[in-house]
């Protein structure tokens, strides 16, 4: 693992890791496909202990980009701006913290870290609690805050926001399209601020784009299957998933 600046991690180990590395995504990939979430908050711990959290955090966003463009394309439509600007800059905002966090602490604590969201993510789904009390702009604003910095240090900020935004008041398509907009933006800036922090930024991106056929390869037979089983079936297939990969990176 000598050529960590400016090379693939995966391709100098290619019979190694990028088996390990594509066995992941493309598990991602499936299990966003049919059920619709997931995949980033399923690479990030075992991608963590297999590359190590400086180089997962890019990788991560990165893999995931292209599948929110194009689920943008046909959701912009329906994107409540008003709500998901504020959000998503206050979110960016917080960025920075997050990356000094990552380039400072202990992989080893920022991997259990990780790990730990994961489950507790997992959890919250399992028992179904959604918030349900008052959105003043002061608590959206702190819940955008935790979630940027959380991004910029483990690549899982999403479970804040998107329990906080599953929670709205709005019909089921806006807030679909409130979360892919959130997360797409979100996601470029932090790609590029990373690239900029790390100095395994650009070997992050070979890395990613050296993934993404195996995650939209995934992605796509999933989509495939979505429909052929009770919703709720492909959840808890997501949720068994989730906990893995949350234990893995926990105990690995």
């Amino acid at each position: 693992m000598t050529n960590t600046i400016s090379g693939s991690l995966l391709l100098a180990d290619p019979a190694g890791l990028l088996i390990w590395a594509g066995l992941t995504v493309f598990t991602a990939g499936l299990m966003r496909g049919f059920a619709g979430f997931g995949s980033a908050i399923l690479m990030a711990p075992i991608f963590a202990v297999l590359l190590g959290p400086v180089h997962m955090v890019p990788m991560v966003a990165s893999i995931e980009i292209p599948m929110g463009v194009m689920l943008f394309f046909g959701a912009r439509r329906a994107v409540e701006w008003k709500f998901v600007g504020p959000l998503a800059a206050i979110a960016i905002a917080a960025m920075p913290v997050g990356i000094w966090l990552l380039v400072s602490l202990d992989s080893s604590v920022i991997t259990k870290a990780v790990s730990v969201i994961v489950l507790l993510f997992v959890m919250v789904l399992i028992t179904g609690w959604r918030y349900h009390g008052p959105r003043p702009l002061a608590l959206t604003l702190g819940i955008g805050g935790v979630s940027g910095a959380m991004m910029a240090t483990t690549s899982v900020g999403g479970p804040p926001v998107l329990l906080y935004m599953l929670a709205a008041e709005m019909p089921a398509a806006t807030i679909r399209a409130n979360i892919i907009a959130y997360y797409l933006l979100t996601g470029f800036v932090l790609v590029t601020m990373v690239m900029l922090a790390s100095p395994t930024g650009l070997a992050a991106l070979i890395d990613a784009i050296v993934l993404l056929p195996v995650i939209l390869v995934g992605s796509w037979i999933g989509s495939r299957l979505a429909g052929k089983a009770a919703d709720q079936t492909y959840r808890w297939i997501a949720y068994i998933f989730l906990a893995v990969a949350g234990l893995f990176g926990l105990f690995a």
